[in-house]
């Protein structure tokens, strides 16, 4: 009888530790996901003020000419704020010399600095002039930067023109030119893409105006063309919108972004146009691309500059 009390004793007391043992772990691994939560939120996130002086081109509107002095401005200041990485292509090239970012030409040149714009606060000022027949458009614009900590999932993604292979990328099109984006990336995950016109209104055109979730899923490692029927599963064949581009104005400047993100997001709330296109204003397309990468620090965005001509 001893025994048996000996027995349940020393099974209660085996029980007690393990309990306090299990209490113990789930305690260490609260505080594990607080201080990962911790370092995700450190992510140093500032308000800026961006300043440029754009001297236009003699082939460019006006317009156009606000739209890039806008993005020269955030670029710089990003540059400032957090350094930039040095490269020359054709289009961009960038400096960092004892710590003074310069940018002495860009159209469009986001993935060489070391962060982000998240979103733009009230409205942009601009102030035109001319000097003889040089137009001058000095830009200043209040907003949210982000620095890079890490450099999300490098993707691949290319704007092709009149052929859905690589070496059809391109960033001119001429009147009635077919329109295809390619892609691929080395995780699983999700995209969207939306094409800003001169208007400042942005198009949606993935996910596929049929696809009713809202949301395209890719696989890892595997090559997508979007747009083009040929290049579709036989599931998605009668999914795929088909685009050609044109132009009212001699040129015209637009913008392609292709967003990711490992993590499942849903488009932009948008209305149909008479022209069948799924169309949101520029400055909401803008707000719901920041609240998404707000909420999502891992979401990846590439914007490619294409330019139109008639």
């Amino acid at each position: 009888m001893k025994l048996m009390e000996y027995q349940k004793k020393s099974i209660l007391l085996h029980v007690v530790k393990n309990l306090l043992l299990l209490q113990s772990m789930k305690k260490l691994f609260l505080l594990v996901v607080f201080l990962m939560a911790l370092s995700a939120s450190a992510q140093d996130v500032r308000t800026v003020v961006a300043e440029y002086v754009y001297h236009v081109p003699e082939n460019m509107s006006l317009a156009e000419g606000k739209k890039t002095a806008l993005e020269n401005a955030k670029i710089q200041a990003i540059a400032d704020a957090y350094g930039t990485i040095v490269s020359q292509t054709n289009t961009t090239r960038m400096a960092n010399r004892n710590g003074v970012s310069s940018v002495d030409f860009l159209s469009i040149g986001g993935s060489d600095v070391k962060g982000e714009w998240i979103e733009t606060i009230g409205e942009p000022e601009y102030q035109i002039n001319y000097e003889g027949e040089q137009l001058i458009i000095q830009v200043k614009a209040k907003g949210r930067i982000r620095e890079l900590i890490s450099n999300g999932v490098d993707f691949n993604a290319k704007v092709l023109r009149n052929g859905t292979g690589d070496e059809f990328a391109s960033e001119k099109f001429y009147n009635g030119d077919n329109f295809f984006v390619s892609f691929s990336s080395p995780v699983a995950g999700y995209v969207a893409i939306y094409l800003v016109d001169i208007g400042n209104d942005a198009i949606c055109l993935l996910p596929y105006q049929r696809q009713q979730e809202g949301i395209y899923a890719v696989k890892a490692n595997q090559r997508y063309v979007f747009f083009s029927t040929d290049d579709a599963s036989p599931v998605e064949k009668p999914l795929v919108d088909l685009y050609n581009l044109t132009a009212l104005y001699p040129v015209e400047q637009n913008q392609v972004y292709v967003v990711f993100s490992t993590q499942p997001f849903v488009k932009a709330s948008d209305n149909l146009t008479r022209e069948q296109l799924r169309q949101i204003k520029g400055d909401d397309f803008q707000k719901w691309l920041a609240k998404c990468r707000k909420r999502d620090v891992n979401m990846t965005v590439k914007m490619i500059p294409i330019a139109i001509w008639r």
